[in-house]
């Protein structure tokens, strides 16, 4: 195994053990996209991924400037929200973006606390902190901007006894089709411009006390024609990882470049949500219509046993099963993980999903990384975006 690889449980067990958590981060609250159409985004998420409708806000609940439909499954809460007037921020947002992740809600025991380290540390403020009350209690929220136009709140909900936020309702549907096995976000991964990686890894740094415990450069993230770089930042619990992504130079138009170009600026590339079975979600995920990145060749299954060395005898899943359902497998020093990655979830070639399983490891796929790639440049080619 590579040094990137085995450096994961060094890297983690630093973070854990001796980084100073000054931002506590409990976990992720919530995700919220900015969409063209919410009701139509709940309808495909519900019937595709298997979300459940969990809570709404919009016109019938007195909001006039925009309406939210909040979608969940397991530890997932997915907010999707559209304008509601041309003259809303948010449809300047969409217009320039198209859908896309505006909102990453951080989970905290004190909003108020983690504004004032974060805006103290040099983040730039985005929402003062503000308490928000209803009958089931109150809310404080707080937040700040990061790379892009993606920002962070902070969301603090120890006083508060509702099922999401005051000023929602819960939202009764007959409409819910099964969950397909999603349980949490792994990571999310962001990409920036050219030369802008390290500006962002320090501010994670600096701002948020994140480290760095994961680098990946172009020698390894690379293809023939493509490149790009990758640091995976992780908070002091180890419960949020923000990998930070920027091109490199190549033959060609790398997968970050063409995100850059059709987002117009840096925003989130792809959601990672686990599964503890993730032949089974797959399946399910396929069944439903959701597209997939094109199957790895042959000759990458073969490769498999070689790869996963001494954990190749704890590999529970039937590669050939892995292969019909195009699942990749990688391998670090405590154990093996199984992913996938979607397609654009839009018509612009911005945001994806990746589904993953751990079976011990706690790496990014660094193994998996060249299949990826090509397979992603074949997408690329059909685009002619490559």
């Amino acid at each position: 195994m590579s040094k990137e690889i085995k450096s994961v449980n060094y890297g983690l067990e630093k973070i854990f053990e001796g980084a100073q958590d000054f931002l506590p981060l409990l976990g992720t609250d919530y995700v919220e996209f900015y969409v063209g159409n919410a009701k139509q985004a709940a309808h495909f998420y519900k019937t595709a991924f298997g979300f459940q409708s969990y809570a709404y806000k919009g016109l019938e609940t007195g909001s006039r400037e925009a309406v939210s439909y909040v979608l969940k499954q397991d530890k997932i809460k997915l907010v999707l929200t559209t304008p509601l007037t041309s003259k809303s921020s948010i449809n300047d947002h969409i217009v320039k973006h198209g859908d896309g992740v505006k909102v990453i809600a951080l989970w905290v025991d004190d909003a108020r606390q983690a504004y004032r380290e974060t805006t103290s540390r040099g983040a730039t403020s985005y929402m003062e902190p503000v308490a928000e009350q209803d009958e089931y209690g109150e809310v404080v929220k707080s937040g700040i901007h990061t790379y892009g136009e993606t920002v962070h709140l902070f969301i603090e909900r120890k006083n508060y006894k509702g099922n999401f936020l005051p000023g929602y309702v819960a939202w009764e549907s007959d409409y819910n089709p099964t969950p397909v096995g999603l349980k949490y976000i792994d990571h999310m991964v962001g990409n920036v411009g050219w030369g802008q990686m390290n500006t962002w890894v320090k501010w994670y740094e600096d701002v948020m006390g994140f480290e760095n415990f994961l680098s990946f450069d172009d020698t390894q993230i690379h293809t023939e024609y493509s490149a790009l770089m990758s640091k995976v930042m992780s908070n002091g619990n180890g419960r949020i990882k923000f990998p930070i992504n920027e091109p490199a130079e190549g033959k060609k138009k790398s997968q970050i470049e063409e995100y850059l170009e059709f987002y117009e600026g840096a925003g989130v590339q792809h959601i990672a949500v686990a599964t503890d079975d993730i032949i089974s979600t797959v399946s399910q995920l396929r069944a439903r219509g959701v597209e997939f990145l094109s199957t790895p060749p042959e000759e990458y299954y073969k490769a498999v046993p070689g790869r996963l060395e001494e954990h190749s005898h704890q590999l529970r899943e039937n590669i050939e099963t892995l292969k019909s359902l195009g699942i990749m497998i990688d391998a670090d020093d405590e154990g093996y993980l199984l992913q996938i990655f979607t397609k654009p979830v839009e018509d612009r070639p911005t945001l994806f999903f990746e589904i993953i399983q751990r079976m011990g490891a706690r790496g990014f796929g660094a193994g998996n990384f060249k299949a990826l790639f090509e397979s992603i440049e074949r997408e690329q080619a059909k685009r002619g975006t490559l």
